[in-house]
Formats: C-alpha cells, structure tokens, sequence
C-alpha cells in the first residue's frame, strides 16, 4: 500500500510530546519534512519552526504534539548558515533555482579575499532588506510567491533585519562562501542579490545550509533515513531519545 492510500495520521493519536532537529535533504519543502514524520510518528499535530527552501540543506527544528505550541518561540532565535553567493547573473527567486533575469560582469576585486571582508563587513548590524519575489511572505492575504509563480509583481516592503556576524569562508573568480549568523527574517538569498549589487556585478544563491538555530547545532540533528528506519522498525516510540532538552531550547 503506498502512502497516499494510507489513512490521515489524526491529531492527538499519539502520546508524542517533542522537539526533534532533522537534517533536511536538498529537494524537499518543509512541509514534505512534516507529511514524512507524519507517517513515521502516525502523530497529526506536527510543525516547523522556520521554513528552509527545497534546495537547502541543514537544520530543521520539529514540533511534535503539544510541543507545536513552542514554534512561534523558537522561530525567534537567531540562525547561522552556510552559503555560497554567485555571482554575474541574477534570477527571478536570487537562487540557482530561478530563471536568470540579467547577467553582468564581475569585477577582478570579487577573488580578492580582502575585498570580499570589506563589502561584507559593510552589510553587519541593522539593514533594511528588501524580501525576494519568492517568498512566503503573505501580501493582501496570499503568499508571495504564489503571485510571483502567476507573474504578479509583488510591492513587498522592506524589512528590519540584523546581520550579527557574515565571515568569508572562501572565494573564486565568481564566489564567496560565507557564513552568516542572522536574525529572525533574514532572507541569505536577498543577502546574495545585494551583494551583487554593492561589488558592481549582479549575484544570486547558489548554495545554502543551515547550521544552528539558538543554542542547536546541525550536529545534533538526526536524518529522515535514521528516523524512517525506527518507524519501520516499530519503533516510533524510540523518537524520544532524541528530544531536544529546554537548555537546548532556550
């Protein structure tokens, strides 16, 4: 029997009270994350605490049960990631996933490492940041990309954002790897398309991962095949060893 003729898991039909961190693979939404614990858990009241996109990878904090009451809380913590910022072209969602809107010259300077830690020191403490096209932000009541996906040109305002620390990993010709610990609503891949702008050139996300929300690290994440494993197993049940702790969650 496949899962899409399995019955609905219901609210309430576990005794399931947790917070889980998972390692999200690139190619699923955080939503197909939840569906899948789902099914392992056969418990219905499952959330997230902070959407990643289907491309990234990285840490994903899951509400299980009565602990679903703490996403809104725990969506305030600080976020730090890994990403890689390209740059000479940008697209329509300021990631390799969209369609490239121009392409520009990049600048010689782009491979200096020197350059890249003065532009990006430029970008730390309060910014106002303006949010992709495609985002989930809700405009007069509809998501933002769902206007965006339809052709729809979104009048999304600009946002208070804090940038606590951006460090250069690396850089190429066309590339910097950074590392960034952000605030709540912090989008990197407007923080790729900006940076496109400030060297000259035009830029976008190529890749991203999220490595810590508040205190948790991605190394205290379990994968879906670790969890799926246990579900096939019976074992469901077994899902609280891996809670994470108040101290954690704090």
């Amino acid at each position: 029997m496949s899962e899409r003729q399995l019955p609905k898991p219901k609210r309430g039909a576990t005794r399931l009270c947790g917070v889980l961190a998972v390692d999200k693979p690139a190619g699923m939404t955080s939503h197909d994350v939840v569906d899948r614990l789902r099914w392992i858990t056969g418990e219905g009241r499952i959330g997230h605490a902070g959407t990643l996109d289907p491309d990234a990878t990285g840490l994903l904090l899951i509400c299980i049960g009565p602990a679903t009451k703490r996403s809104e809380k725990l969506m305030e913590h600080d976020k730090t990631y890994e990403a890689r910022v390209v740059f000479g072209a940008a697209t329509t969602t300021d990631d390799a996933a969209g369609e490239i809107l121009r392409t520009a010259a990049v600048p010689a300077e782009v491979a200096d490492a020197d350059f890249a830690r003065l532009v990006l020191a430029s970008f730390l403490g309060e910014q106002q940041q303006l949010p992709p096209q495609f985002a989930a932000i809700k405009k007069d009541g509809r998501k933002a990309y769902e206007l965006a996906r339809k052709g729809e040109k979104v009048e999304l305002e600009p946002r208070s954002v804090v940038f606590h620390e951006i460090d250069l990993l690396g850089t190429g010709a066309e590339y910097w790897d950074i590392r960034a610990r952000v605030s709540k609503g912090t989008y990197l891949r407007a923080l790729a398309r900006d940076l496109g702008e400030a060297v000259g050139s035009a830029a976008h996300l190529g890749q991203l991962r999220r490595t810590r929300i508040g205190r948790v690290a991605v190394e205290r994440a379990q994968t879906l095949e670790q969890l799926e494993q246990l579900g096939r197993l019976g074992q469901g049940g077994e899902l609280m060893r891996f809670w994470l702790t108040r101290d954690e969650l704090a």
